[in-house]
């Protein structure tokens, strides 16, 4: 969309929406700058302690005595300078140099002695050593009182003195025996070096002997004896408090163990699960046709099969793709008597570096029954104003001994009259998308199943399915395969064995592989990111039967549920398809939904409508595909598939039924994944961030690097126990490296345009430079009589 000429309402609100979109993700992006760099400064600064706590050893070699520009009295500091001047004018003593960072307590008095039942104090003697030996001690000058602990009101301490518990354990010798009580520490080396007073009670003196280095609360507070014995000692012998969180540091380490146990179990948990699933599950789905050592497929009874319609959209593609997607079709090991080719190419289009339009090569690549007559016949399209009515020819014949139908798109008469004034690729006669495509068929068999009116087009295409298969009604299953896909031989068997295996089962895909993987850096990114959404995302997913993305180049539905007295129909619903079907794209929601995803936004319509149906992943079944070898390319594919994938799972959020249990329900899962992909690109620059200061300061928060280590070491584990190619290793390496590009450049981009609902390179057409979407592709009012229908 060319945003500097957005004169049409359409573009100027779909512009409001991205932009407002963008702003909601720019906020998620701080708050998870917030959790990581900002919550722990905000309720818990100074490194875990707040403002009103220090710690007392220094860290280095913990015997020195911090704080030389202040003093302690009863475990609380003071300011050196304060401090003096109020000595000064209490008790005429003025406060030299030798006292810095030095404990005071034992010049003040206490406002009760609580050791009048064990040792008499002098009510006049108080007395600090001085810490030089040939220096006079502190004391007050002749004549003055002993200064009471009340006139410390006067002044404000800047903290309380803080001791590590690990401290307390650690010191067991002189010059520091502590032990703990009620949150405060004492230093015991005065009484056990000069006056034990406390030896004529020897429950009270065991107990002292015991609680050294320890917590002694709840051996002092056992009786009455002890805690009044304690409680002197601590008069006389306090020296701190136990360092203890505060509100905010515990809240800090509440919210960041609470993220952390999320974020880390839901990854275990896909992973374990995943494992279970690979290990345990998907082997039980396809026993019938896996390969034996001999390498002979084990096939069933062709008369139990069902049939199976293997849809093939076409659009630009060359002879080569649709040729051997078709050759692999055909050489899959399932009865070709059930199988039914339906190709459908979307208008007369030459695909660039085509010397013919792709129906022309499509027509050329099976036998077509020279005895049934081809002629355009009309049907309702996906599309606005006159486009709305569309033209399509059926032929019908066999590829090789399959019966195969193409579908091809022509367009009406005025789309013919100006592609044969205008340049080829200009005006593409015929073509409306691939869910267009896709709907022709969904339609069709939905009006069969429900007895609805037919169009002409569904009346041609009934006549020639039966003229060369079968009935039309006979077939349960549709398997959708792009025209540049090649399927293994076994696929289709493995796929047909899940369907027989579970009939809740109401679609599934197979592993797609890249057969391109070394055709330059842009492929090779791409090879692990491939691998590990299979097999850890989808195979999670296909535990609880919600696999959310089938993909649309290698997937299968399932027609009808036969489980009820009466066929439920999956695919074909009214519902499904009438949504699926919608032409009012008018929000820019819709039109991610409709316009770039059509695949996913399928299977989130069958999830929504059949919540207790299942979506599977079948890992035996693969197909092989080339992805963009160029990242302009990449740029355009990844996105349309960001930005589907964005507005999906904000629709499945809203499921509510889905399958899952506690924290790990789907419908949780699913809304991580959503929150995950948004902040995609402020996770990558932080998780940077932080390996550089953990590099270059070494001042890191370990959490989030330990998080961010779990996640991408973990994937490597599922390699080992699934392939066990250790080249993919290697693949996960070259990932890692691309980390910036995959979660920074591509979603940027994406969310940038938002608003963009063209399929942009993906797929070149001779002749075509507009690269416009199907959403405001007509002109002009649709005529409903140009569509005849009849019973």
């Amino acid at each position: 969309m060319n945003h500097g000429k957005m004169t049409e309402l359409p573009s100027q609100q779909a512009w409001r929406e991205k932009v407002t979109l963008c702003i909601i993700i720019a906020g998620m992006m701080c708050c998870m700058g917030f959790m990581t760099f900002g919550l722990k400064p905000a309720l818990c600064p100074d490194d875990g302690q707040d403002v009103y706590t220090h710690t007392f050893f220094d860290p280095k070699d913990h015997t020195s005595v911090l704080y030389n520009d202040d003093v302690v009295v009863f475990g609380n500091i003071y300011s050196f300078s304060d401090m003096s001047t109020l000595l000064a004018s209490t008790i005429l003593v003025n406060l030299t140099a030798d006292w810095h960072g030095q404990d005071l307590t034992q010049l003040f008095k206490p406002a009760t002695d609580l050791c009048s039942d064990y040792i008499k104090i002098d009510p006049a003697l108080c007395s600090v050593p001085n810490p030089f030996p040939l220096s006079l001690p502190l004391q007050p000058a002749k004549g003055m009182p002993c200064p009471s602990i009340s006139i410390l009101s006067a002044l404000r301490p800047k903290g309380r003195l803080a001791f590590d518990l690990s401290e307390v354990i650690s010191h067991t010798a002189p010059p520091h025996i502590l032990t703990a009580f009620n949150g405060h520490v004492l230093n015991l080396t005065q009484y056990f070096a000069r006056n034990k007073f406390l030896s004529n009670y020897t429950s009270i003196e065991t107990e002292l002997e015991y609680i050294v280095g320890k917590d002694g609360t709840y051996g002092m507070a056992q009786s009455r004896d002890r805690l009044k014995a304690v409680m002197c000692l601590q008069q006389l012998y306090m020296v701190g408090y136990v360092q203890q969180p505060t509100a905010g540091c515990a809240a800090s380490f509440a919210i960041v163990t609470i993220v952390s146990i999320i974020v880390v179990g839901t990854v275990m948990a896909r992973l374990v699960i995943a494992l279970m699933f690979h290990c345990f599950l998907s082997k039980k789905m396809t026993s019938k046709y896996a390969t034996s050592k001999r390498g002979r497929s084990q096939i069933p009874d062709q008369d139990k099969e069902p049939y199976v319609i293997c849809m093939i959209p076409c659009y630009s593609e060359g002879r080569e793709g649709i040729g051997g997607t078709l050759e692999s079709l055909c050489n899959a090991k399932y009865p070709n008597a059930k199988k039914l080719f339906f190709l459908i190419a979307d208008g007369i289009i030459c695909g660039q570096g085509n010397e013919k339009p792709t129906s022309e090569i499509c027509k050329e690549l099976f036998t077509i029954d020279p005895e049934l007559t081809v002629e355009p016949k009309s049907y309702e399209s996906n599309a606005v104003g006159k486009k709305k009515h569309n033209m399509a020819q059926v032929y019908a014949g066999k590829y090789k001994d399959v019966p195969t139908i193409l579908v091809v798109k022509c367009g009406n008469k005025d789309e013919c009259e100006q592609a044969r004034q205008s340049d080829i690729g200009k005006v593409k006669p015929g073509n409306r998308g691939k869910r267009d495509s896709q709907l022709i068929l969904m339609k069709f068999l939905s009006r069969l199943e429900f007895k609805d009116r037919l169009t002409e087009l569904d009346y041609d295409m009934y006549s020639k399915i039966q003229a060369v298969a079968t009935s039309p009604f006979k077939y349960e299953i549709i398997l959708m395969v792009d025209a540049d896909t090649v399927v293994d031989s076994a696929c289709l068997g493995h796929m047909i064995d899940a369907m027989n295996a579970d009939p809740h089962v109401m679609g599934l895909c197979g592993e797609t592989q890249i057969s391109n993987k070394s055709a330059s850096w842009v492929t090779s990114i791409q090879v692990f990111e491939y691998y590990i959404s299979h097999h850890l995302g989808k195979a999670f997913e296909s535990v609880f039967g919600v696999v959310t993305c089938l993909p649309g180049c290698f997937c299968m539905y399932r027609i009808r549920y036969r489980g009820e007295a009466q066929p439920v129909p999956l695919i074909i619903n009214n519902h499904i398809v009438s949504e699926y079907a919608a032409d009012d794209v008018d929000t820019l929601h819709r039109k991610n939904l409709l316009l770039l995803g059509e695949d996913r936004f399928l299977t989130t319509l069958l999830l929504r409508m059949f919540p207790k149906k299942k979506m599977i992943f079948v890992p035996e079944a693969t197909c092989s595909t080339e992805v963009p070898d160029n990242f302009k390319t990449l740029l355009s594919q990844r996105r349309r598939w960001i930005n589907s994938t964005i507005h999906n799972l904000f629709v499945l959020m809203g499921v509510k039924d889905l399958c899952g249990i506690f924290c790990f329900s789907m419908q949780f899962v699913i809304a991580l994944e959503l929150v995950g992909t948004l902040i995609l690109p402020a996770a990558i620059c932080f998780a940077i961030f932080l390996i550089l200061s953990a590099m270059f300061s070494g001042k890191a928060d370990p959490t989030p690097l330990i998080l961010l280590a779990v996640t991408l070491i973990l994937p490597g584990v599922v390699i080992i126990v699934t392939v066990r190619q250790f080249e993919y290793l290697m693949w996960l390496g070259i990932y890692i490296l691309a980390l910036p590009i995959w979660n920074f450049v591509l979603p940027m981009y994406a969310f940038w345009h938002f608003d963009d609902f063209s399929w942009g390179e993906t797929r070149k057409v001779n002749g075509d430079t507009t690269g416009g979407d199907h959403s405001n592709s007509g002109s002009g009012m649709h005529d409903p009589t140009n569509i005849p229908s009849r019973t």
